[in-house]
């Protein structure tokens, strides 16, 4: 009798740890993305989190606005898209309970000359473009400050403007312009900073070709962001570390040359 109940305990335990992994087996999630490079490596992403039990399904987006509001109102799960920068900005906005939980990759803005090999070749006035919207304007002047090229009052941010030099030993000519049309006026100014995806369109790669480029692990790294009800789910570890799996690296540092870097 003793030993009957012994092995009906052992099935229902075999029963109950089957019925467990089945069902995180069968566990998926919805992941925003938009088109491109977070498409793209979202996809390797999808490979590794299967092995580990997670079915991801990716949700491609042509704009910067829909994957927050869709995720914020459970369409999807997660998206990856976006860096902290804007997310703090659409929750502040917005008032949406998003989080992010972890870094991903970065599409670093560097600077590009036709006229000098290192900034150390910079002379007195020397003219430099740079993007003239608030966010990549300030990035841009963020790359020169980390370069020791100027400073910026403490409290800039990251929408730091000209306004906001308070040192320029060189006295450097900053000459704003648009973001897309600083690669063809680069013969025009002694060096500009340039965001990859504008850079690369004029034929730059960024690895090779910049002078100067931003840290992977600036502000300005992209992240996977959630809901923060989410946060202590189990597919969140997995949907992180399946990002930043070797196969995943391999990937990006093969695909992209340099202008797509990881951030983790």
């Amino acid at each position: 009798m003793q030993r009957r109940n012994i092995l009906k305990f052992a099935a229902a335990l075999a029963s109950a740890t089957l019925f467990t992994a089945n069902a995180y087996a069968d566990e998926s999630i919805k992941v925003g993305v938009t088109g491109g490079p977070h498409a793209q490596i979202m996809e390797v992403v999808k490979q590794v989190a299967a092995k580990q039990g997670l079915k991801i399904t990716i949700i491609e987006f042509s704009d910067y606005v829909q994957p927050n509001a869709a995720l914020a109102s459970g369409d999807l799960d997660a998206n990856s898209y976006q860096h902290l920068p804007y997310l703090d900005a659409q929750v502040k906005d917005r008032g949406y309970k998003l989080i992010s939980v972890a870094n991903t990759v970065t599409y670093p803005m560097g600077i590009y000359s036709r006229k000098i090999k290192s900034l150390k070749e910079l002379q007195n006035g020397a003219r430099i473009a740079v993007p003239n919207d608030p966010t990549n304007g300030g990035r841009a002047l963020l790359l020169l400050q980390s370069q020791g090229l100027i400073k910026l009052r403490a409290d800039a941010g990251l929408k730091a403007t000209p306004l906001d030099i308070t040192d320029n030993p060189k006295k450097l000519k900053i000459v704003e312009l648009d973001a897309a049309q600083i690669p063809r006026s680069l013969a025009d100014v002694d060096a500009a900073a340039i965001n990859t995806n504008f850079a690369m369109e004029a034929g730059l790669k960024p690895k090779a070709d910049a002078i100067a480029i931003e840290d992977s692990h600036g502000p300005y790294a992209n992240i996977i962001a959630i809901r923060a009800a989410d946060k202590d789910k189990p597919w969140v570890k997995t949907l992180v570390s399946s990002y930043r799996s070797p196969e995943v690296k391999q990937f990006i540092d093969g695909k992209f040359g340099g202008a797509v870097i990881t951030a983790w």
